[in-house]
């Protein structure tokens, strides 16, 4: 793979040798042979090796409950709280980056009272590619918004539910609020990471927060935005460091985030190897495409989904996270001023797995109390 980098230039040559008078038609023909092999080499490289897809011959078995979506794929998720025929609340949760539908980080802190006396229902999924749920190569953050509209009304969640999403989740209700406003009661977003060129960030702002990031991160987010045809080999190249993120680094995280991540992966511990099972290129490198590609809407550009103040958008960021900027959030709050944003002194990318957090956080967003940490 290392031969990846040379390619353009070694192409180059082999093609001005070939050429040459005064290289000889069997020289020349070893030269053209060598040079189709490199640069099937090169394809290979580049090429991601075909999902595992579960319950195929060379898949996982399939051990969560799914849905079958129009366009035939399956969606798998996880129900938790109380009955959604009792329920008052009906929450769709959509995990973040390496993760899956078990990881419902308000759920971890969310105690069994609050669930029982408001009546809360949870339904989190798998994203397409992570877990069981089938890849979607054509996967954008509007067929994902489409996708939890299906699945709503394959449950029969009703006419209007909410949504939470964390980290990459939060993303997707970016999503949902441009294509499926309306069918939703309210969203929360927590940590949601920002695309460093949405167009309406001030490149002062986005610059900064982009060259703050690890020297690892900022190219693998170069190449999934400029060169997305290269994220596989990128990823799985060993000359040069890649995502931090992905190989779960230490130095990704500060005061709060040291603290509580023993918690985050003792509750991954179960299910750690579900997680990328059906592969790392429909999973985390798509996501990584798709995330910081470039997106066919602006989340800054968004109207108020609830003028009538009939539900709300909360926003909640921590201070010290070393993985989405704060100063990125404060512009996205400043811009939208409808939407309720909460900034946690001293919160770090991990902040909901914090003693206490889901209670504060579920009663900020479904009965509008003062959020105070």
């Amino acid at each position: 793979q290392g031969h990846l980098q040379e390619s353009p230039l070694l192409f180059t040559k082999f093609i001005k040798m070939a050429n040459s008078p005064t290289t000889s038609g069997m020289t020349r023909k070893i030269l053209v042979l060598f040079l189709i092999g490199l640069l099937a080499y090169a394809y290979q490289a580049i090429t991601p090796p075909p999902p595992k897809i579960c319950g195929s011959p060379d898949g996982n078995p399939i051990t969560a409950p799914r849905i079958k979506l129009s366009d035939g794929r399956n969606l798998a998720y996880k129900e938790q709280g109380v009955s959604k025929n009792e329920a008052k609340y009906k929450i769709v949760f959509i995990h973040g980056f390496d993760c899956c539908r078990h990881d419902v980080v308000i759920a971890s802190t969310l105690s069994h009272d609050v669930i029982e006396s408001l009546g809360i229902y949870i339904v989190s999924i798998d994203r397409p590619g992570y877990g069981e749920s089938d890849p979607h190569p054509q996967r954008t953050p509007k067929s994902l918004a489409l996708d939890i509209e299906e699945l709503a009304d394959q449950l029969e969640l009703g006419s209007k539910f909410y949504v939470v999403g964390f980290s990459m989740g939060g993303q997707v209700v970016w999503g949902c609020l441009k294509y499926i406003p309306h069918r939703l009661a309210g969203a929360a977003l927590l940590t949601p990471v920002v695309n460093y060129w949405w167009p309406s960030f001030p490149s002062n702002l986005s610059t900064k927060s982009y060259y703050d990031q690890l020297l690892p991160d900022q190219w693998t987010l170069r190449v999934a935005h400029y060169l997305p045809w290269l994220t596989y080999w990128w990823n799985t190249q060993k000359y040069f460091p890649s995502s931090s993120v992905a190989a779960h680094s230490p130095d990704i995280f500060k005061t709060q985030d040291t603290q509580l991540g023993p918690r985050f992966a003792g509750s991954q511990e179960k299910y750690r190897a579900q997680i990328r099972q059906q592969g790392e290129f429909e999973s985390l490198h798509r996501d990584a495409n798709i995330g910081f590609g470039t997106w066919e809407f602006d989340p800054m550009d968004l109207k108020n989904p609830f003028d009538k103040n009939e539900g709300s958008v909360h926003l909640w960021q921590g201070d010290e996270d070393g993985l989405v900027p704060v100063i990125l959030q404060r512009y996205i709050a400043q811009k939208l001023p409808w939407i309720q944003y909460h900034e946690i002194k001293g919160g770090g990318h991990l902040f909901p797995y914090a003693d206490g957090m889901g209670d504060k956080i579920i009663k900020t967003f479904l009965l509008g109390e003062k959020f105070e940490v």
